[in-house]
């Protein structure tokens, strides 16, 4: 498999026009194909010791040969890179050439009203329009949606999950579907905005998600680390961890995704502070993953089916990510995800890699769906959504109808799957 090593590199378009000189100013994508050892250790170094921003892997020790590699460059680092990149003769091709107006474009939102343009499923929202829309469809749609209050963030902001119900009965399963775990995954509240509408605009109407709904509670949390998600909106578009405070150190933030108690801070995850993939004090340290925890804890009898919804890199997997070890029904959740994948390919013609999340990517402990299949949740996935790293979380608004209805797809041929099973065992 080839590498690719794509770097992000923001130079200050506002320079030339403060002080007059005649320099070349532009966003940039590169795309880096690493040829040997001394490359892979110098994108390390670059990764670590450069104020860069490692997109994929997420750490820089799973930068290696025949793995691809994404890393986002700002401003002021850009001359330093290419130069290093020049002087170690590694070459590379530009791919974009936009990555502040990318930026711009994500963020540019004509209305927060969902009944005022029938775009506004195709557009990204803020954390504050968020809030609006769930006000405003438990307003709409009382008789189908109700509104839970599972928690708070670290900074006091509510963490609310929309209930999808037709019809109240005893012992009725659920699935639960969450969303934004990452702060920079912009296209992950969107899908979980974009199947909540779904939901209520097709219930019988669409066969598939009529029988989903007939026989399944819908849970969605659509944005699980609010503060992380608000901090990409006003201050830093690449951040990654929610915004708590260690006492320690002076770095913030956690990784919600490594603070579940599923093989919780070993090989995979980090203890400093300051990396992307730091796991907390102890397992659900954070009020975000302790909030989601208890939920599930005191509903795993009735949840059936998890899904974690992430962007990028067109991925279905399942459990484990925390050990090379194969879940107790591989077998089955393989066959699920194999069929999504080739639904997506025959009706979108893209591609998604499948599989257990550590034999896929790499391993990753302390994760939600571990965590959840671990409680009994034998159902358990997470999905990553578009694209391959050509605009990675950034991807521009025009791409979300297609990447929502792709992972359209893959939950409804999933969930129409689990209640199959689960009914079998009645």
């Amino acid at each position: 498999m080839k590498v690719v090593l794509i770097l992000a590199v923001l130079i200050n378009s506002d320079h030339l026009l403060k002080t007059g000189e005649c320099t070349l100013t532009h966003d940039q994508v590169l795309s880096i194909i690493p040829k040997t050892q001394v490359q892979v250790d110098l994108l390390k170094n670059i990764s670590t010791e450069y104020e860069t921003v490692l997109w994929q892997p997420v750490s820089p020790q799973y930068i290696i040969e025949e793995s691809a590699v994404h890393l986002f460059v700002p401003a002021n680092s850009s001359e330093t890179i290419n130069d290093l990149l020049q002087k170690h003769g590694v070459t590379h091709e530009v791919l974009l050439t936009n990555t502040k107006e990318l930026i711009e474009m994500q963020t540019r939102n004509d209305s927060s009203d969902p009944r005022s343009s029938s775009s506004y499923y195709e557009r990204y929202h803020s954390l504050e329009d968020i809030y609006y829309w769930i006000n405003r469809t438990t307003q709409d749609h009382p008789d189908m949606v109700k509104v839970i209050l599972i928690g708070s963030s670290y900074e006091k902001r509510p963490l609310y999950a929309l209930k999808l119900s037709v019809e109240e009965r005893p012992n009725k399963k659920a699935i639960w579907i969450d969303c934004g775990i990452h702060a920079r995954e912009w296209v992950s509240p969107a899908f979980c905005l974009w199947f909540v509408q779904y939901s209520l605009s097709y219930y019988k109407q669409n066969r598939d998600i009529t029988d989903i709904l007939d026989n399944m509670d819908v849970y969605v949390l659509p944005v699980m680390n609010p503060d992380g998600y608000k901090y990409t909106w006003t201050t830093n578009r690449m951040w990654r961890k929610n915004r708590s405070h260690s006492r320690n150190s002076m770095c913030v933030g956690v990784d919600l995704n490594r603070n579940f108690d599923a093989n919780w801070c070993t090989e995979g995850a980090s203890d400093k502070p300051c990396a992307e993939t730091y796991c907390g004090q102890f397992p659900e340290s954070e009020p975000e993953s302790e909030a989601v925890a208890k939920f599930l804890r005191s509903h795993k009898d009735s949840v059936k089916l998890y899904l974690s919804i992430h962007s990028y890199s067109q991925m279905l997997l399942f459990p484990y990510s925390c050990t090379f070890d194969e879940a107790e029904n591989h077998n089955d959740l393989l066959a699920m995800v194999q069929e999504a994948a080739q639904k997506i390919k025959r009706y979108y013609r893209n591609t998604y890699k499948y599989g257990s999340g550590a034999r896929t990517i790499y391993l990753a402990p302390g994760g939600s769906d571990d965590w959840a299949y671990n409680q009994g949740i034998k159902y358990s996935f997470t999905f990553e959504l578009q694209d391959r790293g050509r605009y990675g979380f950034l991807l521009p608004p025009s791409l979300i109808s297609r990447a929502c209805n792709e992972a359209l797809i893959a939950v409804k041929t999933i969930a129409l799957r689990v209640i199959e099973k689960t009914q079998a065992l009645l």
